[in-house]
């Protein structure tokens, strides 16, 4: 009993046109830096483009590219946590992205006055959580940031930053009692 599917085949000389605009949207909201998730996706194509005759069809062209991009975003910050990479990272909350920031998001008012002051609230917000960020140890920050905002599976961060999964949801568990904290009075209090 072989199960069939459908062959899908690469088409590189239509990555650009089709999937640039896609992979770019996907590492901005991860990366948060639109010179950064340039480089990934230029790395991704060039990766791609050198792993093509490993492409064995199982998987769609896009959802492919975007494995190879995921990879990349994970090298990206193995590098900042390395000792020779020590760059700025910074996550948005309220950028496009149907996930991110749903765990604070529950406690910010519901009711706006105009959309001025929503915008502006809303940017206090997101300078406020990314202070918070900022304030946490570096390797809390960059495991809160892959598994809370990312959602990188439990096993990549493990793996990519070494260390063990009680490891992580401790670490994971103290940045959040730490956000929560810093949030209660910078943010909640004022």
């Amino acid at each position: 009993m072989s199960e069939t599917f459908k062959k899908h085949t690469l088409n590189p000389d239509k990555w650009i046109d089709n999937y640039a605009d896609y992979l770019f949207n996907y590492a901005v909201t991860r990366v948060n830096n639109s010179d950064t998730a340039k480089d990934l996706v230029q790395e991704t194509f060039f990766a791609g483009l050198k792993s093509a005759k490993n492409f064995e069809g199982k998987a769609a062209e896009r959802t492919w590219l975007v494995a190879i991009l995921k990879r990349k975003i994970i090298d990206h910050y193995r590098k900042i946590n390395s000792n020779k990479g020590k760059a700025e990272v910074r996550m948005s909350f309220y950028d496009d992205g149907d996930k991110e920031g749903n765990w604070i998001e529950e406690r910010v008012p519901q009711s706006w006055q105009n959309e001025a002051d929503k915008m502006i609230e809303s940017t206090e917000l997101k300078s406020t959580i990314e202070q918070c960020i900022d304030k946490l140890p570096e390797k809390y920050a960059i495991v809160f940031r892959m598994k809370t905002i990312q959602e990188f599976e439990t096993e990549e961060i493990c793996k990519e930053l070494n260390i063990t999964a009680s490891n992580l949801w401790v670490i994971i568990h103290r940045a959040r009692t730490q956000l929560r904290k810093c949030m209660e009075d910078n943010w909640f209090n004022n």
